[in-house]
């Protein structure tokens, strides 16, 4: 009888206190203004620094190709010269 009673008394305590305690906010909270500037601000930043970066790739890839073009005609004319060399010494 005794454990009947404590429990009743405990689980009336539960009860109350939990009756009291304040209530977590689940529904999802929208953002202020200054957070959507923010967001703005930062989509914004982020899609300039994506085509600044894009822009460089670029400007290397034909510095590249230039470098390989110039280097190609440089072999060019090596090989010209070489052969030309070769049949100065022939005749």
């Amino acid at each position: 009888m005794k454990k009947l009673l404590v429990t009743l008394l405990a689980s009336a305590f539960a009860l109350t206190a939990f009756a009291q305690a304040p209530k977590s906010d689940t529904a999802p909270k929208s953002p202020t203004a200054t957070e959507k500037k923010d967001e703005k601000a930062a989509k914004a930043k982020a899609r300039a620094d994506k085509k600044e970066a894009r822009a460089k790739a670029k400007a290397d890839k034909k510095e590249a190709k230039a470098d390989r073009k110039e280097a190609k005609a440089k072999a060019k004319a090596d090989r010209k010269e070489a052969k030309a060399e070769k049949k100065a010494e022939t005749k």
